[in-house]
């Protein structure tokens, strides 16, 4: 029986890893339905499958994280953009992170209703995952799926995050550039984004940058940018731009595009692209660890035990949470 469960679930990666070479959009969402599935059987599959396509060669993608202040226009901004590089050649799957209730695990998955036209093209892709709660707003395994997409042929992956927060600094571990969407504001809109954000940006795009906005726009520019002059860049190659666009008319999306473009092209002139990525790798395989431990120390009986009745202690303030953490995983270190 087990050899021949082995043997079927190989026979269902391989179709996959095929279907995903061909460029198949429907072997593409199996796969991603594959990794983010929380049955111990399917990640094992999973993991196989992101092993053989990562070899697949393809030339290097784009990744790119968007976020912003709610109401910014997001999903508008990235339908506008999207359907721009699709008339220019490109492939674009976009990674549509959507927020989950910490109480029912339940999420909104309502970006492909946002992104009818572009979820609709033949040369794009669009996924709403939700984030089962994740820190940083993005879900656990987004960095896999980045890696199918790239496999099945897109070149341009956009992931859209949550929303902006302290944890949202999480996205720039599995993106290439981070763009901040802002919208006229005339200061107050800045005094909603957290410093760490702006830390991260490597472009502002002011969105709804026309029309009777058009002079707020131009004013929430300036003070974005004296606002970046107070950081420090953090690419050797790149200080951060401010560029006012309108997702609704399409005013200034080709500049935002060529801004990106010519970010690239000063990363890889610079060999920062490449470290850049292998830092990816590396702060990612660091993260499953840490998932991989937490996730067994919860199964073990022992320590499920002993955490119990020490929980009710830190509770009752009899003792410290550090002093209890660490009780827990010496008793789970001593009967793993």
């Amino acid at each position: 029986m087990g050899q021949t469960r082995h043997s079927s679930s190989l026979r269902t990666v391989e179709a996959l890893v095929a279907g995903i070479r061909q460029g198949d959009r429907a072997s593409l969402a199996r796969g991603i339905t594959l990794v983010e599935s929380t049955r111990s059987d399917h990640q094992q599959e999973a993991r196989k499958l992101v092993s053989e396509c990562i070899k697949i060669p393809r030339p290097c993608s784009l990744r790119i994280g968007l976020t912003g202040t709610p109401g910014v226009g997001k999903s508008t901004f990235i339908e506008s953009l999207g359907m721009r590089l699709l008339q220019k050649g490109h492939r674009v799957s976009v990674l549509a992170v959507d927020p989950s209730s910490t109480r029912s695990g339940g999420s909104i998955l309502g970006d492909k209703t946002r992104m009818q036209e572009l979820s609709a093209a033949s040369n794009a892709y669009v996924r709403p995952s939700p984030n089962r709660g994740s820190l940083g707003g993005v879900a656990r395994n987004t960095l896999d799926s980045i890696i199918l997409t790239e496999a099945c042929g897109f070149d341009v992956c956009l992931v859209e995050t949550v929303g902006v927060g302290q944890s949202e600094t999480m996205v720039s571990d599995m993106v290439d550039m981070f763009v901040l969407l802002m919208q006229p504001g005339s200061g107050d809109e800045l005094q909603g984004v957290k410093r760490g954000i702006m830390e991260l940006a490597d472009l502002v795009v002011v969105n709804k940058a026309d029309g009777a906005m058009e002079l707020a726009a131009k004013l929430t520019r300036s003070e974005i940018v004296n606002a970046l002059h107070l950081m420090i860049p953090r690419r050797e190659s790149w200080s951060p731009k401010v560029v006012r666009a309108s997702a609704a008319t399409g005013y200034n999306l080709d500049r935002v595009w060529s801004t990106v473009l010519h970010y690239f092209d000063k990363l890889e002139k610079s060999g920062e692209w490449d470290a850049l990525r292998a830092d990816q790798r590396r702060k990612w395989m660091w993260r499953e660890v840490s998932h991989l431990l937490l996730a067994r120390l919860d199964r073990n009986p022992a320590s499920h035990k002993i955490a119990q009745l020490l929980e009710a202690d830190v509770l009752n303030g009899s003792i410290p949470a550090g002093v209890a953490a660490e009780q827990i995983v010496s008793k789970f270190l001593s009967n793993p």
